[in-house]
């Protein structure tokens, strides 16, 4: 097996090739002034190629991954397996207006006629209960690295109580509490826009007590911004925050430390200063279990 991947994720790069044992190559970019791009991909490959694409900024990604996926064919990969830690455009998987796109139901049909199969990390799904049903004919695998951030709680917080900003992330919340022996609660959201929400916490002990805000990704960082304030307004010693996906888009990072976050942990699902959590042996666990079922 080879692992193909691009040269902004090679820190996830190195630690995966290194769990599986296999090779590693990087594709090679050069950026043409007028945007497009030149890709190149070993000359010979071996025919089960694996690639590491972290979907993050998507619109800029998702032409170079499938041009070199269709390369990869041409070059001997008979079959092709997509890492994505982050797989964007997962949450818009209905039309919610007359005339919207339903990008989930595009974006998967583009990924399963490019790949054998798909494995992602805590996707944003809401309708949907497996990625199979995203990827029409495909295998697609959804990890989570819940029970990864619990651990890295409990580690150093033994009597955190874990809080969800929303009802989406209680399902995260909950799976790492479970695994870990943690206390949990989750909050109502109430979002006014893409930059202003409004979080209430629900009616649990959190006076006195170490916060940890788990979530699956963040974003603009408003919905945790909002609920560390509440938790410190209730009395909260203090807040954290641990994530999967750390966007952070633009200033959130600021926005959220203002609003008395101590520290951020997150999962190297995208590369980022806060890293704490590795998803590698989530990752090679996976893969291995995948060649082993395709033999």
């Amino acid at each position: 097996m080879m692992l193909l991947a691009f040269d902004d994720e090679a820190t996830l790069a190195r630690g995966l090739s290194a769990a599986l044992g296999g090779s590693l190559a990087v594709v090679g970019r050069h950026r043409f002034p007028d945007g497009e791009t030149r890709l190149r991909l070993p000359p010979e490959l071996p025919r089960r190629v694996v690639f590491l694409r972290g979907l993050q900024d998507p619109n800029a990604k998702l032409t170079e991954l499938l041009l070199a996926a269709a390369g990869a064919r041409e070059l001997g990969a008979g079959h092709l397996t997509l890492v994505s830690p982050y797989l964007a455009y997962m949450r818009q998987d209905i039309a919610f207006a007359p005339g919207e796109v339903v990008s989930q139901r595009h974006l998967g049909r583009l990924l399963a006629a490019a790949f054998e199969a798909v494995v992602t990390v805590d996707p944003h799904l809401h309708r949907v209960a497996t990625l199979d049903e995203v990827l029409p004919g495909r295998r697609g695998l959804a990890l989570s690295a819940a029970q990864l951030l619990g651990a890295h709680v409990a580690r150093h917080l033994p009597d955190a109580l874990l809080l969800a900003p929303d009802e989406e992330a209680g399902q995260w919340v909950r799976a790492a509490a479970s695994a870990h022996g943690l206390d949990f609660a989750i909050c109502h959201k109430q979002r006014r826009g893409d930059h202003e929400v409004d979080v209430a916490l629900p009616d649990a002990p959190v006076n006195g007590r170490a916060v940890v805000l788990l979530d699956d990704v963040a974003s603009t960082g408003r919905t945790l911004a909002a609920a560390a304030r509440g938790a410190l307004a209730r009395g909260a010693a203090s807040v954290d925050v641990a994530v999967t996906h750390a966007l952070f888009v633009g200033d959130a990072l600021a926005q959220v430390h203002a609003a008395g976050v101590r520290q951020v942990w997150s999962s190297d699902c995208v590369p980022h200063a806060s890293n704490a959590v590795s998803v590698v042996p989530l990752l090679a666990a996976a893969l291995a279990d995948l060649q082993e079922a395709s033999r």
